[in-house]
């Protein structure tokens, strides 16, 4: 696990120990979203699900037989998806605005430069 990682998950049960909820959702979003990174690509034309034997069609078999191990991702990999989560909110903060929707968009603004604060502090370490 990074560090970035680490620190977030650190600072989740910080979050949810103080019942702030609009922190404890961001941290949860960036991990969901690291997590999704960890997941192992299926390759192009199959499917994980793809034997045609056995009383259920598509079913794997065997206990675990669809289980793979989950990706190790580097430091930098981390930095890059909690740097995605932060532009992502800031170009909807920016759609949100252009509608009239200011305080979606505050919102938004807020969240993006929390995770902007994390990949700060990854940075200088």
């Amino acid at each position: 696990m990074s560090q970035l990682q680490a620190r977030l998950r650190e600072d989740l049960g910080t979050a949810l120990r103080a019942r702030d909820r609009a922190t404890a959702g961001v941290l949860r979003t960036a991990l969901a979203a690291i997590a999704n990174a960890e997941a192992q690509p299926v390759p192009v034309g199959t499917s994980p699900m793809s034997t045609s034997e056995g009383p259920i069609a598509g079913a794997a078999l065997g206990v675990g037989a669809a289980e793979v191990a989950r990706r190790e991702l580097s430091e930098a990999d981390v930095q890059a998806v909690v740097a995605r989560e932060r532009d992502e909110r800031l170009a909807t903060a920016v759609e949100l605005a252009a509608h009239g929707r200011e305080a979606a968009a505050e919102q938004l603004r807020h969240e993006a430069a929390l995770l902007g604060h994390y990949l700060d502090d990854a940075v200088q370490r």
